[in-house]
Protein backbone atom coordinates (compact mmCIF):
# COMPACT_ATOMS: atom_id res chain seq x y z
CA UNK A 1 0.00 0.00 0.00
CA UNK A 2 1.24 3.44 -0.89
CA UNK A 3 0.56 6.22 1.58
CA UNK A 4 0.33 9.68 0.07
CA UNK A 5 1.63 12.32 2.49
CA UNK A 6 0.07 15.64 1.57
CA UNK A 7 2.78 18.21 2.27
CA UNK A 8 5.14 20.56 0.49
CA UNK A 9 7.85 19.69 3.04
CA UNK A 10 10.16 16.90 1.81
CA UNK A 11 11.65 16.63 5.32
CA UNK A 12 8.29 15.50 6.69
CA UNK A 13 8.13 12.79 4.03
CA UNK A 14 11.62 11.55 4.93
CA UNK A 15 10.62 11.44 8.60
CA UNK A 16 7.47 9.48 7.70
CA UNK A 17 9.56 6.94 5.78
CA UNK A 18 11.58 6.29 8.94
CA UNK A 19 8.40 5.12 10.70
CA UNK A 20 6.47 3.62 7.82
CA UNK A 21 7.95 2.32 4.57
CA UNK A 22 9.53 3.68 1.45
CA UNK A 23 6.01 3.52 0.04
CA UNK A 24 5.34 7.06 1.28
CA UNK A 25 4.72 9.37 -1.65
CA UNK A 26 4.82 13.14 -1.35
CA UNK A 27 1.75 14.88 -2.74
CA UNK A 28 1.67 18.63 -3.18
CA UNK A 29 -1.97 19.57 -2.86
CA UNK A 30 -3.08 22.92 -1.53
CA UNK A 31 -6.05 22.00 0.64
CA UNK A 32 -8.04 24.56 2.60
CA UNK A 33 -6.84 24.77 6.19
CA UNK A 34 -9.96 25.32 8.24
CA UNK A 35 -9.82 27.56 11.30
CA UNK A 36 -10.24 25.57 14.49
CA UNK A 37 -8.71 25.22 17.94
CA UNK A 38 -8.54 21.45 17.34
CA UNK A 39 -5.50 20.13 15.44
CA UNK A 40 -7.32 16.86 14.71
CA UNK A 41 -10.28 18.61 13.15
CA UNK A 42 -7.94 20.64 10.92
CA UNK A 43 -5.94 17.59 9.83
CA UNK A 44 -9.01 15.42 9.11
CA UNK A 45 -10.66 18.17 7.04
CA UNK A 46 -7.44 18.58 5.05
CA UNK A 47 -7.08 14.82 4.52
CA UNK A 48 -10.66 14.45 3.28
CA UNK A 49 -10.31 17.40 0.89
CA UNK A 50 -6.95 16.16 -0.41
CA UNK A 51 -8.28 12.62 -0.92
CA UNK A 52 -11.28 13.91 -2.87
CA UNK A 53 -9.20 16.42 -4.84
CA UNK A 54 -6.54 14.06 -6.15
CA UNK A 55 -6.81 11.40 -8.84
CA UNK A 56 -6.09 8.31 -6.77
CA UNK A 57 -7.85 5.97 -4.42
CA UNK A 58 -4.73 5.52 -2.28
CA UNK A 59 -4.99 6.74 1.34
CA UNK A 60 -3.65 10.12 2.36
CA UNK A 61 -1.94 11.51 5.43
CA UNK A 62 -2.16 15.12 6.50
CA UNK A 63 -0.60 16.52 9.62
CA UNK A 64 -1.14 19.66 11.61
CA UNK A 65 1.09 20.78 14.44
CA UNK A 66 1.68 23.64 16.80
CA UNK A 67 3.55 25.03 19.75
CA UNK A 68 1.44 25.25 22.91
CA UNK A 69 2.69 27.57 25.67
CA UNK A 70 0.91 26.76 28.95
CA UNK A 71 1.08 30.25 30.50
CA UNK A 72 -0.39 31.73 27.33
CA UNK A 73 -3.43 29.45 27.39
CA UNK A 74 -1.96 27.19 24.70
CA UNK A 75 -1.17 30.08 22.35
CA UNK A 76 -0.13 29.97 19.56
CA UNK A 77 -1.36 26.36 19.24
CA UNK A 78 -3.07 25.62 15.92
CA UNK A 79 -2.27 29.14 14.78
CA UNK A 80 1.51 28.64 15.15
CA UNK A 81 2.38 29.04 11.48
CA UNK A 82 0.29 32.18 11.10
CA UNK A 83 1.70 33.65 14.32
CA UNK A 84 5.25 32.86 13.21
CA UNK A 85 4.63 34.62 9.88
CA UNK A 86 2.89 37.67 11.33
CA UNK A 87 4.20 38.16 14.87
CA UNK A 88 7.48 36.30 14.65
CA UNK A 89 9.35 33.87 16.88
CA UNK A 90 11.18 36.59 18.84
CA UNK A 91 7.92 38.26 19.85
CA UNK A 92 6.42 34.96 20.97
CA UNK A 93 9.51 34.53 23.15
CA UNK A 94 8.98 38.08 24.52
CA UNK A 95 5.45 37.07 25.58
CA UNK A 96 6.64 33.85 27.23
CA UNK A 97 9.65 35.54 28.85
CA UNK A 98 7.33 37.54 31.11
CA UNK A 99 5.76 34.39 32.53
CA UNK A 100 6.90 32.41 35.55
CA UNK A 101 5.59 29.18 34.02
CA UNK A 102 7.43 28.66 30.74
CA UNK A 103 6.33 25.07 30.16
CA UNK A 104 5.33 24.35 26.59
CA UNK A 105 4.95 21.45 24.21
CA UNK A 106 4.92 20.78 20.52
CA UNK A 107 1.96 18.67 19.43
CA UNK A 108 1.21 17.03 16.10
CA UNK A 109 -1.86 15.23 14.83
CA UNK A 110 -1.54 12.98 11.80
CA UNK A 111 -4.81 12.27 10.01
CA UNK A 112 -5.27 9.21 7.78
CA UNK A 113 -8.13 9.04 5.32
CA UNK A 114 -8.83 6.23 2.83
CA UNK A 115 -12.14 7.41 1.41
CA UNK A 116 -14.14 5.77 4.20
CA UNK A 117 -12.17 5.83 7.42
CA UNK A 118 -10.68 8.87 9.09
CA UNK A 119 -8.28 8.15 11.95
CA UNK A 120 -6.05 10.49 13.91
CA UNK A 121 -2.82 9.86 15.79
CA UNK A 122 -1.18 12.40 18.04
CA UNK A 123 2.25 12.94 19.48
CA UNK A 124 3.80 15.59 21.66
CA UNK A 125 7.16 16.56 23.06
CA UNK A 126 7.39 18.52 26.32
CA UNK A 127 9.75 21.36 26.94
CA UNK A 128 10.00 24.96 27.98
CA UNK A 129 10.39 28.36 26.42
CA UNK A 130 13.89 29.87 26.53
CA UNK A 131 15.79 32.78 25.01
CA UNK A 132 16.77 31.97 21.41
CA UNK A 133 19.73 29.61 21.05
CA UNK A 134 21.13 27.50 18.23
CA UNK A 135 21.66 27.73 14.52
CA UNK A 136 19.72 24.74 13.22
CA UNK A 137 16.10 23.88 12.73
CA UNK A 138 13.38 26.30 11.77
CA UNK A 139 10.39 28.10 13.20
CA UNK A 140 10.17 27.98 16.97
CA UNK A 141 13.14 25.61 17.36
CA UNK A 142 15.50 28.28 18.81
CA UNK A 143 13.09 29.12 21.68
CA UNK A 144 11.93 25.60 22.59
CA UNK A 145 14.14 23.61 24.94
CA UNK A 146 13.79 19.86 25.52
CA UNK A 147 16.01 18.21 28.12
CA UNK A 148 18.57 21.02 28.17
CA UNK A 149 18.89 21.71 24.44
CA UNK A 150 16.83 23.83 22.11
CA UNK A 151 15.62 22.05 19.02
CA UNK A 152 17.83 24.48 17.06
CA UNK A 153 20.86 23.10 18.91
CA UNK A 154 20.04 19.50 17.94
CA UNK A 155 21.03 17.68 14.79
CA UNK A 156 18.22 16.61 12.49
CA UNK A 157 18.68 13.03 13.72
CA UNK A 158 18.43 14.09 17.39
CA UNK A 159 15.38 16.21 16.71
CA UNK A 160 13.62 13.49 14.70
CA UNK A 161 14.29 10.97 17.49
CA UNK A 162 12.13 12.99 19.92
CA UNK A 163 9.80 14.73 17.48
CA UNK A 164 6.10 15.19 18.05
CA UNK A 165 5.45 14.20 14.44
CA UNK A 166 7.58 11.08 14.86
CA UNK A 167 5.60 10.08 17.93
CA UNK A 168 2.34 10.49 16.02
CA UNK A 169 3.75 8.56 13.04
CA UNK A 170 4.87 5.72 15.35
CA UNK A 171 1.29 5.38 16.64
CA UNK A 172 0.03 5.39 13.06
CA UNK A 173 2.57 2.69 12.09
CA UNK A 174 1.40 0.54 15.03
CA UNK A 175 -2.21 0.97 13.93
CA UNK A 176 -1.33 -0.07 10.37
CA UNK A 177 0.52 -3.14 11.69
CA UNK A 178 -2.48 -4.15 13.81
CA UNK A 179 -4.61 -4.00 10.67
CA UNK A 180 -2.08 -6.16 8.81
CA UNK A 181 -1.10 -3.44 6.37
Amino acid sequence: MTIRFVTSNAGKVEEAREYLTDEVEQINYDYTEIQSDDLGEIAVAGAKEAYEGTDSDEPVLVDDAGLFVEALGGFPGPYSSYVEDTVGVERVWKLAEREENRRAYFRCVVAYYDGETAETFDGSVPGRMVAPRGEGGFGYDPIFEHEGQTLAEMSTEQKNAISHRGRALAKFADWLAERGE
